[in-house]
């Protein structure tokens, strides 16, 4: 099976856990011991720039 690729960039998600207060948990454990809640937070925040981004260029 083949991994879809991923629409947030590697930058954008680091920057997110880092603002989340997660990224010290992603350096030392990696991805998969971020828990449900704090990967929720994360897109949460993801799509809250991403709308921001859209209302500022109209």
């Amino acid at each position: 099976m083949s991994r879809r690729h991923s629409i947030m960039s590697d930058k954008l998600k680091y920057e997110i856990a880092k603002e989340l207060g997660v990224y010290d948990i992603v350096k030392t454990e990696g991805w998969g011991s971020v828990s449900s809640r704090d990967c929720g937070n994360i897109v949460a925040k993801a799509i809250e720039m991403a709308e921001r981004s859209m209302a500022d260029r109209k």
